[in-house]
Parts: structure tokens; sequence; C-alpha cells
């Protein structure tokens, strides 16, 4: 009856073209797969009149039951499921693939499960019963049956859920099977008229069984028959996985003589590597690439320590030199280049953790390859002509960009191995190149060689090199016509900044680029970055051309060249800029810089909101807040630094600071915008950022904004709570609770954000996960910096825990993380501040028992080490307390989990209340007791916490 439902089920789910009547079939055939009556039906199923889906459930439900529940199988029955399914995999060897493959997978995980003790020679048996004559199936089908299980065999061994004991056992024990399975891949590889089909199973039976770490020198012979077979069309592919899977086993490396002999038979592969490539066969030379990069890459350690045979080793590196430059521009004309980048690594690695005697020796003969290696490098980071690079597509062109970052990160490692002497190479090449008479050279010849110098310069202190000041001056005779030369000249000058810095002559040779490029959109990312850089680092040196770089700036705004987070890097630079000009200058500049922008906004104010305007706002916001990030000057004299020459100290600064003086300007038109958008929490965001860029900025220059800001905070909370306005008060906290003349307006607005979001848990907090956060936040912030904040009568304490229980319960884990915090925070002070003693001693046991339920499975498990920290808070300040509340909570039947005994929940608290000094035991206890209390403890899954 229940094969009749298990088919049934199946046509609704291949033929039902209803979803949920395929995904209710899909629920019930899982569920029947793993019951009991299983083992009757899938028999049922696997007959020869079935269709092949039907036939193929059954032969799944087989392993699955005996995958997964082999318990259940009592041991008599073992010899009969065996013999069943060698005479099921027999009738299938000439019937459907699918199936027989299931069948093969479900034999191979009885044999798992039966050996070495029930079933010790599991793998010489079945290659016994296949070899037999007999039967209606032909010698071939039984051939392909007996590779197919062989095959699936240590795959099978792969994804087992054997334990780990058992693993090992088994392991050793399909180790030893190896001397069944060799002969026989060996002998069909091998014979004349073995099957281009059974030579190809042969191969990626190989493939499986060297996963085992079979020793290489026991699969010499089959490596050696797998080369020959390269030269098969039919069986390059399957030839390639064998070889590169065998040299690529972590043990191989301990077979020197089979490895050193597998290197002549590499090399005979460079005609066929050559042919391939002059066909335009990519395939082919890919596949070759695999194999001598497998054997460079996994033992170049090994064979670079054979010194009596370093030629042939060189010739391998010299191979894969030849596959780095394969001809064809990547990812377009040939995928093979690549494959070949890490191997250059290695042998560096190699090479330089030699002792410093052998390193030279090896240095002689590997720094000319290496000089080769860079002008290899650079000339497949060539990009194509115009007219090619404009038919790729745009997945082909970020591909290249992928691949040019690639070789960008071996020139910089391979600086390491040549040092100085590679920029000295490559500016003498750019120098040829950029004054020679004779040839016209392309753009891309420059643009790579200055890819070069900057992939270099963008990691490595440049500073002491003496070819940069010839490469500075080489930049302006470039002739750019083109725009990704310009973004690699863009991208240099800025990886320079740091050099520029210390050499500041230099910047009027560069600094008129960078600034005529930025008119350009399509350099907006590689002009903006490298100015922002020139302006972090130079600052002090810019003032001379201050003017300028300000005009320049404030003309590629209002004509709006650049997206926004362009236009918002261009004002931090300005604010870098601008940090080093005097007080008055840097006034003069804010008022032309932001004058249009206010003009902008204040028209905007007037304006009903829409969809429009609101992002100009937004925009406009966003380039006060970007520019007040970084205009700072009381980092004026510690940058210097004392050894500075005195020129780079700007004079002491008096006065307001000017970010205060234009905040205080502009401070009613923003409550005006503010008034007409409260309702729109991203306007409100952009208004908070300002003000919050500027707090951390400042510090305490923002005093003289405190009062002000403070009482515009309370209104706007007050009126539409958002958690930006939570975010900013707690910045005001952090900053100013402890200031004296400070305190009375952060205490009001403390108390009244407070009491507005006490409001917000009484209607409901749920929806705002986002205010309960930052709120938690918050209190945590004025605990940690003023908790005298706790002692006035206005706050109430009380409630404010109690909104913290009900926050433990949220699904949302940044908001419990916050809660958790501000427990932390809030325990500590029972001595000191007597509501918050009072309270805990009244409510701290529905702290316990929130604390408690997420530890019995209500939480995610990756919130454990916030409430185990909770947890050991009420264990080190309230000790006697939560003995007794413990004791009371854990009675409970079924709490804090019914799969937890009383036994268990003894052990936990006793561990619990003995630890008081060593966190890390407490979390080590939690994370153990929330296993058990989740029914995992001891399951695959705990494994990975």
């Amino acid at each position: 009856m229940l094969d009749f439902r298990c088919e049934c089920a199946l046509h609704q789910l291949y033929y039902d073209p209803n979803i949920e009547n395929k995904n209710l079939a899909q629920k019930w055939l899982m569920q029947a797969q793993v019951s009991p009556q299983a083992w009757q039906f899938c028999w049922v199923l696997l007959r020869p009149e079935k269709v092949p889906e039907i036939q193929y459930f059954g032969a799944s439900a087989l392993h699955t039951k005996i995958s997964r529940y082999w318990g259940d199988i009592p041991t008599e029955q073992y010899d009969t499921l065996k013999t069943q399914l060698f005479s099921q995999i027999a009738r299938f060897a000439s019937g459907s693939k699918i199936v027989l493959t299931r069948l093969c997978v479900a034999l191979a995980s009885l044999a798992l499960n039966m050996m070495p003790e029930v079933w010790p020679g599991a793998v010489s048996e079945m290659v016994h019963m296949f070899q037999e004559e007999g039967g209606e199936v032909d010698g071939r089908a039984r051939c392909l049956a007996l590779l197919e299980l062989l095959t699936v065999l240590p795959e099978e061994f792969q994804t087992s859920r054997l334990p780990q004991y058992r693993k090992g056992q088994v392991r050793g024990a399909l180790g030893r099977e190896w001397a069944a399975v060799y002969p026989l891949l060996q002998q069909l590889l091998r014979q004349p008229d073995s099957p281009p089909l059974v030579k190809a199973r042969v191969l990626k039976c190989l493939s499986s069984w060297v996963l085992l770490d079979v020793p290489l020198n026991e699969s010499e012979g089959l490596v050696e028959a797998s080369f020959t077979a390269l030269s098969d069309p039919e069986l390059f592919d399957t030839a390639v996985e064998a070889i590169v899977n065998t040299i690529s086993q972590p043990d191989s490396q301990r077979y020197v003589n089979t490895l050193l002999k597998l290197v002549p038979q590499v090399l005979q592969l460079q005609e066929q590597l050559r042919d391939a490539i002059q066909n335009g066969d990519m395939e082919t030379s890919h596949g070759i690439c695999r194999i001598a990069v497998s054997l460079g890459e996994n033992h170049s350690s090994t064979l670079l320590e054979q010194v009596e045979h370093w030629q042939s080793f060189l010739a391998l590196v010299n191979m894969i030199m030849f596959c780095t430059g394969i001809p064809g521009h990547y990812p377009v004309n040939e995928t093979t280049s690549s494959l070949t980048l890490t191997f250059w690594y290695t042998l560096q690695d190699d090479i330089m953790s030699f002792e410093a005697e052998k390193q030279a020796v090896y240095l002689q003969v590997y720094r000319p390859v290496y000089f080769q290696l860079v002008d290899v490098l650079l000339h497949k980071a060539q990009f194509p002509t115009d007219e090619e690079y404009a038919s790729w597509s745009s997945d082909e062109k970020e591909q290249f960009r992928i691949y040019r970052v690639d070789i960008s990160d071996t020139l910089m490692y391979v600086y390491e191995m040549l040092g100085a002497e590679l920029l000295s190479n490559l500016y003498d090449k750019l120098g040829r190149l950029l004054t020679s008479t004779e040839q016209t050279t392309t753009w891309q010849h420059t643009e790579a060689l200055l890819y070069g110098f900057q992939s270099i310069a963008e990691t490595i202190d440049v500073n002491y090199s003496d070819v940069i000041p010839g490469l500075i001056g080489l930049i302006p005779r470039i002739n750019i016509n083109n725009v990704q030369l310009a973004d690699t000249v863009m991208f240099t000058i800025g990886a320079l900044a740091e050099w520029l810095a210390d050499h500041p002559v230099m910047l009027s040779s560069v600094l008129p680029l960078v600034l005529q490029a930025l008119g350009n959109p399509d350099l907006s990312v590689s002009s903006v970055s490298t100015l922002k850089k020139i302006c972090r680092e130079c600052k002090y040196d810019l003032p001379p051309y201050a003017t300028n770089i300000v005009a320049v700036s404030q003309e590629v705004l209002i004509k709006q060249i650049h997206k926004t987070s362009q236009c918002m890097w261009l004002m931090q630079a300005l604010g870098f800029l601008l940090s080093a000009l005097p007080v008055e200058e840097i006034l003069r500049n804010l008022h032309s810089l932001i004058t249009p922008y206010i003009q902008q906004l204040e028209k905007l104010s007037e304006e009903t909101p829409n969809p429009s305007n609101k992002l100009a706002i937004i925009h406009i916001l966003g380039l006060l807040s970007n520019l007040f990030t970084t205009l700072d000057i009381t980092k004026q004299e510690e940058e210097s630094g004392e050894n500075a020459p005195p020129i780079k100290s700007a004079p002491p600064q008096t006065g307001p600071n000017p970010v205060v003086v234009v905040l205080q300007q502009v401070f009613a038109l923003i409550q005006t915008v503010l008034s007409k958008w409260l309702n729109d929490s991203q306007v409100v965001e952009a208004v908070c950022a300002i003000f919050e860029k500027s707090v951390k900025t400042l510090l305490h220059d923002f005093a003289p904004m405190v009062s002000q800001l403070s009482e515009m905070l309370g209104q706007m909370y007050s009126t539409i709570p958002q958690a930006s306005a939570l975010d900013l008060t707690r910045q005001m906290v952090h900053i100013f609770a402890s200031e004296t003349n400070h305190f009375p307006p952060i205490k009001a607005l403390f108390e009244l954000v407070t009491s507005v979001t006490l409001t917000i848990f009484q209607q409901g907090p749920r929806d705002h996960p986002d205010i309960v956060d930052s709120f938690m936040q918050l209190q945590a912030q004025a605990l940690k910096r003023k908790p005298d904040l706790f002692l006035s009568e206005s706050l109430d304490v009380k409630a404010v825990f109690h909104c913290g229980v009900l926050s433990l319960k949220f699904p949302e884990a940044p908001t419990v993380k916050s809660t958790c915090f501000f427990f932390t925070e809030l325990i500590p002070h029972c001595a000191d501040i007597p509501p918050v003693g009072q309270v805990v001693q009244e409510d701290g046991k529905l702290l316990l028992l929130a604390v408690l339920e997420a530890i019995g499975g209500q939480s995610s498990r990756s919130l454990m080490d916030q409430f185990a920290e909770v947890l050991f808070c009420l264990n080190k300040h309230c000790f006697a307390l939560l003995t007794v509340w413990l004791k009371e909570a854990l009675r409970s039947p079924g709490f804090p989990s019914s799969r937890v005994s009383d036994d268990q929940k003894d052990t936990f608290s006793q561990q619990v209340l003995r630890e008081r000094v060593n966190k890390r035991r407490v979390k080590d206890i939690v994370k153990e007791f929330t296993l058990v209390c989740r029914g995992l403890h001891g399951t695959e899954y705990a494994a990975d916490y």
C-alpha cells in the first residue's frame, strides 16, 4: 500500500504543475524515506516494470536507511542486505545509470559500516563478484558497474557520518584494499582493446581513490598511464583530473623519487602545449598548465632541495613562466595565466625561507627568472586595443580588472625578492618609452609600466627610493590621451602621496594634473581619491595651492560632475585641506564653499516636501557632514610632531572653532528643514549625522553648541522618536556629561528621551527594534560615563530596568546585544546607586528568568556569550540573591527547557555560582548548557559551535 502512495507522491512531485502539491509530495516522501516501512517498499519500487524515477527513489531510500539509520538494522540481516544489493547492481548494470549509481552508493555505505570487522575484504569481494562470468549481463556492463562502485566508495567515505574513531579505522582498511583495486585499474588502462568509456571510468576511479591519501609510489604506474592517456582527446579531461588530484595530495611530497620521475613527464607535454596554443585549443592548454602548476606549487620546496636536479626543476619553472605569458588577453582569448600566479608566491616563499648561504645560491639562479616574470606580468596586464576593449562585455571587463589586481598583488610580493632594483628597472623602461624618438609607443605600454609602479608604491614604503623624483618628473611628459591611462596616472600619484609630503617641492609637477582630471566624469573615482590622499598627507604644504584647489572643487561640485559618493570624498579632501589654514582663511573659504548650498537649502526648506527635494536635502546635509568629518584644526600641533621643520606647524588658533561658527549660522535653517521633515527618518538621520560627525571630530571644541543642540534634539525626539537622535544623544553624553557646566542640558536631554522612550515601551516597542537598540546603548553609555544620571528623581530606573528585561526577548540580535551590555553596566552599580540597588533586589529575578529563557533556547546560540556576561555580573555583584533566585527558577518543571533533567540543572547552577572571577569559564558553561537545552549536545551541529 505504502509503495502505491510513494508512486502517487512521486508522480505529483515530477508532473503536478501545482507548486503546493509538489511541496506536500516532497515533504511526505522525505518522511516516507526515513520510516520503518521504507525497508519493505524500496525493494518493490526497484522492480523492473517501474519507471526510472520510481526506481531511483527506491535506491535513494535504501541509501538513506543504511547511511543514517544503521543502528536499526539487525546484525543477522547484514548478509541478506549485501546479497540483495549485489544482485540489484548486477541487474541495473545494463539499466538506468542514475539508479545504478544510487545502488552503488547504498552498497558503498553498507561496506563502510561493516568494515573492517564484519566485512574485512569488502573491496576484494566486490572485485571478485563482478569479475565472475555468468548471468545475462555482458562483461563490459559488469566492468562499468564495478568501476562505478569502486569510484563512489571513497566519495561516500568522505561524506559519511561515521564517528571519528571509526573514520580512522575505516580509512586504514580502505588503504589496505588499494592492493585489490590497483592491478584491476592498471590492467584496464593498459589493455589495448579497452573501450575509451572504460578507460575514462578507470581515470575517474583513480581520482576518487587518491583522496584517501594512497601513497604516491603505490599509484606510480597508473599516473604514468594517465600521462599516456593525455594524447587521447576523449580521455584528456579525466586524465588531467586524475594527475592533478594525485600530485596535489599533501602526503605525496614524501615520495621524492616518484616526484623526480614526474618532472620529465610534465616537461614532455610542452610540445602538445605549444600545438594547442597555436591551434587556439584553450581546453588543452588549460589542462596541461594545471598539471605543471600543481606539480610546481605543491612540491616546489621538495624539488628545490634536490640540488643535483636543479636544471630539470628550472625547466619546469620556465614551462610555468610560458603558461603565465600565454598569448592572448585574459579572460577573452585565454583563461590559463591566472592559474599560475600562486605558484610564484610559493616558489619565492620557499627560496626566501632557506638560510642565508643557500638562499644566495638560489637567488643567483632565480632573480633573473623573477625579473623576466615582471616583464611577462606587465605584458599580461596591458589593455587590448580600444576597439577590442569596446567589444568586451561588462563581465569580461570586470574579470580583467580582478586579474590585474591579482597581478598587482604578485608584483608587490615580488618586490620583496628584487627590492629597489625592480623600481629602477621599471623606471628605466618607462624613461626609454617616454623619451624615445624612434618608435611610437602605445598608451598600453606606458599604462602597464605605471601600473607596476603603482602596485608597489601603494603598499610598500618607497620613500627611500632614488627613482621616485625621476618618475614624478616623467609623469607630466606622458601624453594622456586615454581614460585607462589617465586613471592609472591618477592612482600612481595617489600612491605617492606620502612621498610628496616629504618632498613638497614636487607637488607643483603633479597637482595641476589632478585638478585637471577632477573635471572629467570618467576619472571621477581616481581623481577624487587621489586629491583626498594628497590633502590628507600633504595638508601643511598645500596653503599656497589652497585657493586654486577650493575653486576647482567648487566648480566641479556646482556642475555636478561626480556621483554622490565622490562628492562626499571631495568634501572630506577639502576638510583636510582647510584644517591647515589660519582660522580667518578657513572661514573665508568655508563661506564661499558653503554659501551656494545654504542658499539652495533655504529654497528647498520653503518647498512642499516631495521625493526629489528630499534627495537634494539629504545630498547637501551629507556634503556638510563629510566636510566637518575631516575639518579638524586641533590636530595641527600634534601632527606636525617634534621633529618636523618649524614651517609645518600652523600658528596656534584662537577664537571659536570654524565648524562651530558655521553650524551656529545654519542652525536655524536646519531647524526649519527638520520641522518639515520630522516624519522622514532619512532626513532626520542626515541632520543628526552633521552634528554627530562634528561632535566626534571637534570633541570639547563643540561646547558652545551643547545647549542649543540638546534643546533641538529633545524637541525632535519628543515629536517623532527616531534612533538616530538617540545615537547623537549618546555621543553628547559620552563627551559632555562629565563636564559640570554642560551637565544640566545633557541631564535634561537624557531624562526627556528616556521618558519618551518609556512611553513607546508602554505602547508596544516591537515595531521599533532600532529605537530599542539605540536606547539601550544610550543607557549603557550614561552608566559608563556619568552614573549620577541614575540618581535623578526624574528618572524612572525601575521602568528602564523592566524595558531592558523586555528587550532581552527581542528576536533582533543587535538589540539583544545592546541590552546585555546595558545590564553589564547597570548591575555593578547596585552598591553605589540606591535606585539601581533597589530595583535589582526587587526585580532581579525577572532578569535572571529572561536570561535563563534565552539560554534555554529562546535566543540565537550566537548570543550566548552576551547572556553569560550578564550571568557573570549577577554572580559577581549579587551573589547571595543569585543563589536564591537560581534555586527558585530552576525548580520549575520544564524550565528553561523540557530536555534538561534536574541533575543537569543542579550541575549548571553549581558551576555558575562557583565562577566569580573567570568570565571565560562562565561562557563555556553557558554554551554547554544551551546545547543540552536545545537537544544538540554531542551532535554535528554542536561541533561547529
